[in-house]
């Protein structure tokens, strides 16, 4: 049968265009498109259960982004040959995905929702990652599931001064600013990106044209979802006793607002005593009570978000008692570790980062083999969130998406400060481990990795530090409140979470995720700039500590010497099968890296040792040193024949010293002269020009006998 398409084209500003189509795959999921851009394609497909999961306490929503190899003409590496486990660019643009519909979806909707996307096709002039959201609301929008209004998301950079939305990678490659950024008609909804020290207004004009483009797409799956005649399915919210709520309300919010006023410290501590007040409640109850607990959990916990929302929005203060602009206290230390290569301390609060860089070759590098990238990684940051750091038990089963997404954002802030690959020889791997959680751990990492890339001595452009910022607001009163450096439970009851981090000169990364409708771009303005004086205020702290990069490398750490040679003597210095470099590492302990970058060598020699480094180098110059006429060196003798002996005077050089050339008086025979293996003085006399042979001479560094001596 054939299948009835619909098709939808958006028309970009610079003759490009992007096409959603519908109805001829997957036409079994409740909803699927194929969003194209150039030769690029993306399979989106949504299934939504039809009834709400009775144990959801959270919006049970899944998001998976996988690029197929077959969509570039590829075969997977490794041992299965098979697309695994998403890998961490998939699961980072899964998130950007997830984070742009999640809030978009009615209040209490609790129905079990999985949204696939799919790499079918690749275009290597066309970035996918920024496509993924709006295949994703496209295939919500046709779908009957509940759904307000469509979204999108677009890459947006900043190329020679031009603001360029959904930009090639060569445009992306000479960006200094780069974002993607997600929003409705009338909002946005989340923004993640990295910059290069750009000012403040710079992200907000990038914001600003970015939403342009999204309104375009937006109105497209209107149009779609009209022209296709789409009905959504009723959602009907839970059922809420009103009754109940306003009794726990008048019982016990201006108990809450007490406590919330109190500004207590320890989030422990204030939050037993929010507890104190539901199990005062609940153990009020007969035994044969009906009243839903369920409900009475979610009624104290709105009831507690008010009275906190409140004091903000009413006193100007907040939970631990700091005003609106105000950083936590700061504690931070360096070379805390007797034996990682470089290591900080970085405390903020009831927030604390362990962090450790360690010094590693080229050998180290991260391998990168997907669908549209292949290639190496020399800098890796990777951030640890063990459970014990809010007090809790869980088991630990290696990093999940969370702390995939806090480390990409750690990573982005702080690369743009790493030396350029000619200027640093080594693979940098930045680990932070939270030890203590109460919010803005990321940023505490970012802060902590800065200062430990300074400890172990790698020069650093200049130190980063972070901030998490957050808003409350009032639609009806039109109040607002911008809250520096927020608590766990700030993040949980703001309409805002955006975190920033910057040198002294400018923003280096952003993550935002906006909670309400209709966010002015002046707010957000304002946002930045209070967030600015909190990162200079974070830097300063940090200074105290340490300000600039150690000039000298740990002990323990690798040293690293780079020589350049000429791309003819890469061969000499490997030798047959590897076999003389690897002797060189065997005899001198250190590691070596040759490479061929534009027609010349470039050896890298890695050692913990001087001693051993010298030693290397000495091996290696002496491989890979031009023999000249007239120079006196140290030979070994390898052979010796009737008419002389070949003389090893270079590595991997040999030259002929005649008998002739022996000593000034005659040598009739070469028996007894010298053994194999002797070491001699010999200086070279010649080259030959056709051959290239080395005639050598040992007579000419000896004493000329007077004719009278001589037999």
């Amino acid at each position: 049968m054939q299948p009835q398409v619909v098709t939808k084209t958006i028309q970009l500003s610079d003759g490009r265009s992007i096409t959603i189509e519908t109805g001829k795959l997957a036409r079994q999921a409740d909803g699927a498109v194929v969003i194209r851009m150039g030769d690029t394609m993306l399979l989106a497909t949504v299934v939504s259960a039809a009834e709400a999961r009775e144990d959801a306490s959270f919006f049970p929503l899944s998001v998976d982004y996988q690029e197929k190899f077959a969509s570039a003409g590829k075969i997977p590496g490794g041992f299965l040959k098979r697309e695994g486990r998403l890998s961490e660019h998939e699961i980072l643009t899964s998130r950007l995905v997830d984070r742009a519909i999640r809030p978009m979806f009615p209040d209490e909707y609790m129905a079990e929702t999985q949204v696939n996307i799919m790499m079918i096709s690749a275009d290597a002039q066309v970035m996918p990652d920024a496509l993924a959201a709006l295949a994703a609301s496209s295939a919500i929008a046709v779908s009957d599931i509940p759904f307000p209004e469509p979204i999108s998301e677009v890459r947006v950079v900043r190329s020679g001064g031009e603001y360029i939305v959904n930009p090639n990678e060569e445009q992306t490659e000479t960006a200094d600013l780069n974002l993607i950024v997600a929003g409705s008609l009338d909002n946005i909804i989340m923004v993640e990106g990295e910059a290069q020290e750009v000012g403040e207004s710079d992200m907000l004009e990038a914001i600003q044209a970015a939403h342009e483009v999204i309104k375009l797409q937006c109105k497209a799956q209107q149009e779609l979802a009209e022209e296709l005649g789409v009905v959504k399915r009723e959602f009907i919210p839970p059922e809420r006793n009103e009754e109940l709520y306003q009794q726990l309300h008048d019982q016990y919010y201006d108990k809450m607002y007490a406590v919330a006023s109190q500004g207590v410290n320890n989030k422990e501590e204030r939050k037993n005593q929010f507890k104190a007040f539901k199990d005062e409640y609940i153990d009020s109850l007969p035994e044969d009570h009906e009243v839903d607990l369920g409900q009475v959990h979610k009624y104290f916990s709105s009831i507690q978000k008010k009275a906190s929302r409140d004091l903000v929005l009413n006193d100007r203060k907040r939970l631990d008692g700091r005003q609106l602009d105000e950083v936590r206290a700061i504690y931070t230390e360096v070379n805390y570790l007797p034996t990682a290569h470089g290591s900080a301390v970085f405390t903020r609060g009831e927030t604390q980062s362990l962090t450790t860089v360690t010094l590693g070759t080229k050998l180290d590098e991260q391998m990168i083999d997907s669908a549209m990238v292949k290639g190496t990684n020399k800098f890796l940051l990777h951030y640890n969130f063990p459970a014990f750091s809010t007090g809790e038990i869980r088991p630990n089963r290696g990093p999940g998406r969370r702390e995939i997404g806090h480390g990409n954002l750690a990573h982005r802030a702080l690369k743009g400060c790493i030396p350029a690959d000619d200027d640093n020889p080594y693979t940098i791997r930045v680990v932070s481990d939270i030890l203590e959680s109460n919010g803005s751990s990321s940023m505490a990492t970012v802060c902590a990795g800065s200062m430990a890339l300074m400890d172990a001595g790698i020069p650093v452009k200049r130190p980063v530090s972070g901030i998490a910022m957050g808003m409350i607001s009032d639609p009806e009163t039109k109040k607002y409140a911008i809250l520096s450096d927020i608590l766990g439970d700030e993040d949980h009851l703001g309409d805002m979470d955006f975190k920033v981090t910057g040198t002294e000169k400018g923003i280096t990364a952003c993550q935002m995720d906006i909670k309400v409708d209709g966010l002015p771009y002046e707010v957000l303005s304002e946002a930045l700039s209070q967030a600015k004086a909190g990162r200079m205020h974070i830097l300063q702290e940090m200074a105290k500590t340490i300000s600039e990069s150690n000039d000298d490398l740990k002990p323990n750490a690798p040293r690293s010497e780079t020589v350049k040679i000429a791309a003819d003597m890469i061969g000499a210095l490997i030798g047959p099968g590897g076999k003389v470099v690897q002797e060189i590492q065997k005899e001198t302990d250190t590691t070596i890296v040759i490479e061929e970058v534009d027609n010349q060598g470039i050896v890298n020699v890695f050692a913990t040792d001087q001693e051993a480094m010298d030693k290397a180098l000495g091996r290696i110059k002496a491989i890979v040193a031009m023999p000249t006429v007239g120079e006196v060196y140290d030979g070994v003798v390898k052979s010796i024949m009737p008419f002389g002996a070949f003389i090893e005077f270079m590595p991997g050089k040999d030259g002929l010293l005649h008998i002739s050339e022996i000593k000034w008086e005659r040598v009739e025979k070469m028996d007894g002269v010298m053994e194999v293996g002797e070491e001699i003085k010999v200086k070279l006399t010649e080259i030959d020009k056709k051959t290239g042979k080395y005639r050598l001479s040992r007579k000419a560094l000896l004493p000329k006998p007077d004719k009278a001596n001589r037999s």
